[in-house]
């Protein structure tokens, strides 16, 4: 009988410490996720991200405004007879807009599927990480296919 209570106490003792080292790991994990310098560089990697989507859809703007003017010129003109460079400036802006999108749309799936993932609050405006101005969408607008 003594035999078995030894080996239940070292059980129970091994137990303990082995549950200690996975709650203590578990705190340093939460700690390092959520301290204020990893969530503003979370925030700060999202805020990127953004940016770069709004400068895409002004790029993608910009090519469907240079098309439409193009193609406002010629307006009853078959395309045969437009300039030359004319053909091949829209030709080019098409190829470049299709990019773009692919692009966008690419950057966009990323950027969802990342604050899907992210256990933050950078679209509550109370949440912000200290140094942070602006709450993010948390979804943009996934695609862009016209």
């Amino acid at each position: 009988m003594k035999r078995f209570a030894r080996f239940a106490l070292i059980a129970v003792v091994v137990a303990s410490l082995g549950g200690c080292r996975y709650a203590d790991d578990a705190s340093d994990t939460a700690f390092s996720q959520f301290k204020a310098s990893s969530l503003l560089d979370k925030y700060t990697k999202f805020k990127d991200m953004y940016a770069a989507l709004d400068a895409k859809r002004a790029s993608i703007n910009i090519l469907k405004g240079k098309i439409a003017s193009t193609e406002e010129q010629y307006k009853g003109v078959p395309r045969k007879d437009w300039v030359r460079e004319d053909v091949q400036a829209i030709n080019q802006w098409k190829g470049e807009l299709d990019g773009v999108k692919a692009s966008y749309n690419s950057l966009a799936a990323e950027y969802n599927a990342a604050m899907a993932k992210a256990n933050v609050n950078f679209t509550n405006v109370g949440d912000l990480p200290k140094g942070a101005t602006t709450p993010l969408p948390r979804e943009v607008a996934p695609y862009i296919n016209d």
